[in-house]
């Protein structure tokens, strides 16, 4: 399995250089960009920019073309680093479960610069249940989105992963592995967060349930004792039972990317983030000592 970082990870003034060069000597193989709003205005398609400002706006946003995401990938990879995948927050704002098509156009506009980048998978929130979208109709629309993009993710040739997140939406493994196999495309498929079922599940289970579904893998911990939002913490910091975890990705063949999505602390953040890597290295090496 590989290693690798979430821009989350990093204080959010760090430049693209700084950020790539912390995670290398952290001992990350790969860094996930997140894509941005950007200037566009919401609702309105984003217009395109004739250059990166490295350094000023670091990464990507729904303002960037194919050149920018080329360029950050040849930048990555002169210090040794992929660009294995591509997240937003963006799709809490404009879920897919939405009618506005302002969703799929973000999904549409991560593909082109995953591919350009060389990543081989965007992550996708799959929509959001809430008291004025009943849970039937929100399977029935991210279903129905999911099926429209699917043939984009194919010309791109880069996977669109569903991600289980806090939405109170495919709530169990069974259901989630049922909701991938009714899209009917291997272009969609499973972005697992470990630390996300935690609070009503065991994510080993999930593994061995999603199986060749699994397409990247997000990794934090959580502390039981807290159970709500603020439980989230480092790796080996709360309760995911990792040897149980890792046991399970091999179990299913899994050998892909593993990614940590931890916010930074405000003091140290340099450190952190060389403490996050020590800790992924501890659990897919399998020793928790």
């Amino acid at each position: 399995m590989r290693k690798g970082v979430n821009q989350w990870c990093f204080p959010p003034d760090w430049s693209l250089e700084q950020m790539l060069t912390a995670a290398r000597q952290a001992g990350f193989e790969g860094v996930e960009l997140n894509l941005s709003a950007g200037s566009a205005p919401a609702g309105e398609t984003p217009g395109l920019v004739s250059d990166l400002k490295l350094g000023a706006v670091p990464g990507l946003s729904l303002d960037s073309t194919p050149r920018d995401a080329v360029r950050i990938a040849r930048i990555a990879e002169d210090l040794g680093l992929a660009i294995p995948s591509i997240a937003t927050a963006l799709h809490w704002q404009f879920p897919l479960t939405a009618r506005a098509p302002r969703g799929k156009e973000i999904v549409r506009r991560m593909l082109e610069l995953a591919e350009a980048a060389g990543a081989g998978a965007v992550l996708v929130v799959p929509g959001l249940v809430t008291p004025e979208m009943p849970y039937d109709q929100a399977y029935a629309r991210a279903l129905e989105a999911l099926a429209e993009l699917a043939p984009a993710a194919a010309r791109h040739r880069v996977v669109i992963g569903v991600e289980n997140v806090w939405n109170r939406f495919l709530l169990s493994p069974l259901e989630f592995s049922a909701f991938l196999d009714a899209v009917e495309s291997p272009w969609v498929q499973a972005y697992f967060d470990c630390g996300n079922v935690l609070v009503n599940g065991y994510p080993e289970q999930w593994i061995r349930i999603l199986g060749h579904r699994l397409c990247r893998v997000h990794v934090k911990d959580f502390k039981l004792n807290v159970g709500n939002i603020h439980g989230f913490t480092g790796l080996l910091q709360g309760d995911v039972n990792w040897p149980a975890v890792r046991q399970a990705l091999s179990e299913v063949g899994y050998d892909g990317w593993v990614t940590t999505e931890i916010p930074p602390t405000s003091h140290g953040p340099a450190e952190s983030i060389s403490q996050m890597g020590r800790s992924l290295s501890l659990i897919l090496g399998g020793d928790r000592s």
